[in-house]
C-alpha cells in the first residue's frame, strides 16, 4: 500500500511517501508488524518532511555551487578566445605590414609608420637609427616559429614558455604513464 502524505510546513508542501508496509515481506516477517505498522506521532512526519526538506537545499546548494564553477569556467574560456581572436587580429595587421626583407622565424622586427599611414618592418631599431629615425616607431616584434608575433615586451616570458614545452618535448619522461591527473614533474 502506497501512502503520500502531505503536511502543511510553514517552508513549503512537501509530500512524503511512506514505504509500503506488509506484515511479511517475501513470506517472512522481519520484524515486529506492531512496531513497524502502528500509527505514531504526527510530529515524526513533521521531523520527515523536514529532513526531506534538507535533502532538497543540500541538493539545489550543492548544484549551484557546482553550476558556479562551470560558469566561472564558462567566462575564463570566452576571456582566452577573446585574447586569441586579439592575438590573431594582431598577427595577421602584422603579417600585412609592408617589408622588403624576407622574414625569419626567431628575429626581431620594429614596425615604424610613414606620414602617409603605411605601416613597415625593419630591421634597425629605433636606438641603432638615434635621432635621425626617420618615422614614427610603433613597436618591436619577435616573429615565432609558428608564425605568431609577441611584442617585445612580452618576449622574455614566451621565450621561457617555449624552454619549458622544450624541456617537456625532450624529456618524455616528465610525463607519467598514469591515466589519472598528475602533474608531478612538470614544474622541475
Amino acid at each position: 500500500m502506497d501512502r503520500t502524505v502531505s503536511l502543511l510546513d510553514q517552508h513549503s508542501k512537501t509530500p512524503v511517501t511512506l514505504v509500503e508496509s506488509s506484515s511479511a515481506p517475501g513470506g517472512l516477517e522481519l520484524v515486529s508488524s506492531y512496531q513497524t505498522n502502528r500509527v505514531g506521532d504526527p510530529m515524526d512526519l513533521v521531523a520527515l518532511a523536514a529532513q526531506v526538506q534538507k535533502g532538497d537545499d543540500f541538493i539545489k546548494a550543492n548544484a549551484c555551487n557546482k553550476l558556479t564553477v562551470i560558469a566561472d569556467q564558462i567566462r575564463y574560456l570566452q576571456e582566452q578566445a577573446r585574447k586569441v581572436l586579439e592575438e590573431a587580429k594582431r598577427d595577421a595587421d602584422l603579417h600585412h605590414a609592408a617589408c622588403n626583407i624576407v622574414k625569419k622565424p626567431g628575429n626581431m622586427y620594429y614596425l615604424y609608420e610613414r606620414p602617409s599611414g603605411q605601416k613597415y618592418f625593419s630591421i634597425i631599431s629605433p636606438k641603432e637609427w638615434g635621432p635621425s629615425c626617420p618615422h614614427v616607431f610603433v613597436g618591436a616584434f619577435k616573429l615565432q616559429h609558428d608564425m605568431s608575433w609577441t611584442p617585445v615586451d612580452e618576449v622574455e616570458k614566451r621565450d621561457a614558455e617555449i624552454a619549458i614545452m622544450d624541456k617537456l618535448l625532450s624529456r618524455q619522461t616528465a610525463l607519467p604513464p598514469y591515466s589519472e591527473p598528475n602533474f608531478k614533474g612538470l614544474n622541475e
